[in-house]
């Protein structure tokens, strides 16, 4: 049996949970649009938002693990933590050399990122539910960055677009993630 404290932790935690998933979507969404158009024409450009998007990621899972129980609580954001911000410093390193091995390093970092998130989700679906998304969206992650590997390999330079592509799906996957939750709130509310 609930009681009245547990709900309000739920619906508090509910609450964090829908503003970070809107904020990560806004966040992706904003990268895309500004990956598409000044990344594709300036390479310094580029290489900003390229070493912005795992540093944003350690941010966001920083706090997101600070405001749901603390980081000892939650280890595999924890995990996430590390392993997006040893992605950012690979990818200033990477940019030095090609734009394959940024390809790669992205891969490497969607396979460890997408699998961590995905276990986040795993954990966070008893307490709060709406999490299908962030599981379909870790697996898919993994999924990507095994491809990205395969990409990296092929003589064609890649370009920031490739992954471009990826952040927008992902967007999208954290924008299901809040309306659902949304919905979710609404009915309990009614109920």
């Amino acid at each position: 049996m609930n009681t009245p404290d547990d709900d309000l932790s739920r619906t508090s935690q509910d609450q964090w949970l829908k503003l970070y998933y809107f904020a990560r979507t806004a966040f992706s969404a904003v990268w895309v649009a500004a990956a598409f158009t000044l990344g594709q024409n300036s390479g310094v450009i580029a290489a900003v938002l390229l070493v912005a998007y795992p540093a944003w990621d350690a941010l966001a899972n920083f706090v997101d693990a600070s405001n749901s129980g603390g980081l000892a609580r939650n280890r595999t954001q924890t995990i996430n933590v590390a392993v997006s911000a040893a992605t950012t410093l690979a990818v200033v390193v990477a940019l030095g050399m090609s734009m394959n091995g940024v390809l790669s390093v992205f891969g490497l970092w969607a396979i460890l990122s997408g699998l961590l998130q995905l276990g986040t989700a795993v954990r966070r679906w008893k307490s709060h539910g709406a999490q299908w998304a962030m599981i379909l969206s870790g697996a898919q992650s993994a999924l990507a960055g095994t491809f990205f590997i395969v990409q990296a390999q092929m003589p064609t330079p890649p370009s920031i677009a490739n992954i471009a592509g990826y952040a927008a799906v992902g967007a999208f996957y954290f924008l299901v993630s809040a309306v659902w939750l949304s919905v979710s709130q609404g009915r309990r509310k009614a109920a």
